[in-house]
């Protein structure tokens, strides 16, 4: 585990380099969860609203509450729901800011694995939450390879450097996910894998993109500038390339859900 702690807070820069990523989980996750529309959700760790937006968009909700620390990503997420019935503020997921059962539907997308606490995380999560209703999350399968940026992270290892890594990277494990749930009390418990892939126009448009987050381009930043082309060669021969030279990328994570007894 690394000792770096990783903050969001352009919201733009995590649009490009995670905030299609999470979409892209997103639909087969939604797909998956099959949530009823009319009805009141919270998305926990919101950050720019890309997942946020989805909700509001495939699943009709009568209201959405996003909830973040960074009040920049927060910022952006505003301004691309403007008018809908988003609202959002700011917040940790060990201490959210509403009462008892106050919602239907209770999501982290790409969360869990930040929370200093996943236990305790979970529990908020459950507080908040209806009886009957329904508490689902994703998160990439990190210590299993399964991360957008596994490529340059690899590398970084190879290197003697360590990645930086969110501060309880093993709550993405499927096992784990599932005891979580379990000991917070929710029943009619399921996991799945979800795999999804990206496409990028070349190596270039994949490092810049990459660059952008600082799970990246922290550890690269230890990286002498004499070395760094030789870096990102070894890099590029591990991606997958077409015969047009786009770069394909494929991710994993897993994803879980369960029900708070009515």
């Amino acid at each position: 585990m690394s000792d770096t702690q990783i903050r969001f807070d352009d919201g733009a820069g995590y649009e490009q380099m995670m905030g299609v990523w999470s979409r892209l989980v997103g639909e087969e996750f939604l797909d998956w969860v099959k949530p009823p529309s009319g009805v009141k959700w919270i998305d926990i760790g919101c950050g720019n609203g890309a997942f946020t937006a989805m909700i509001v968009d495939r699943c009709a909700p009568s209201a959405v509450q996003g909830v973040d620390p960074s009040e920049g990503q927060l910022a952006y997420a505003r301004s691309r729901l403007a008018g809908s019935v988003a609202e959002f503020r700011q917040g940790e997921g060990a201490a959210l800011p509403f009462a008892d059962n106050s919602f239907d539907m209770a999501i982290m997308a790409l969360v869990v694995f930040f929370l200093p606490d996943p236990p305790k995380g979970v529990s908020e999560m459950v507080r908040v939450l209806r009886p009957g209703g329904m508490a689902a999350a994703y998160a990439w399968d990190m210590l299993g390879g399964g991360f957008t940026l596994e490529p340059i992270f690899v590398e970084l290892r190879e290197m003697g450097i360590s990645p930086a890594l969110p501060p309880s990277v093993e709550a993405a494990n499927t096992e784990t996910l599932r005891v979580l749930w379990s000991n917070a009390g929710l029943g009619e418990i399921e996991t799945r894998e979800i795999t999804v892939q990206r496409t990028f126009n070349d190596f270039d448009e994949y490092w810049a993109t990459s660059m952008k987050g600082p799970g990246a381009s922290l550890g690269v930043a230890g990286i002498p500038p004499e070395a760094l082309g030789e870096f990102k060669r070894r890099v590029q021969a591990r991606l997958t390339t077409d015969a047009s030279g786009r770069v394909i990328c494929t991710a994993r994570a897993n994803a879980v859900k369960g029900r708070k007894p009515a």
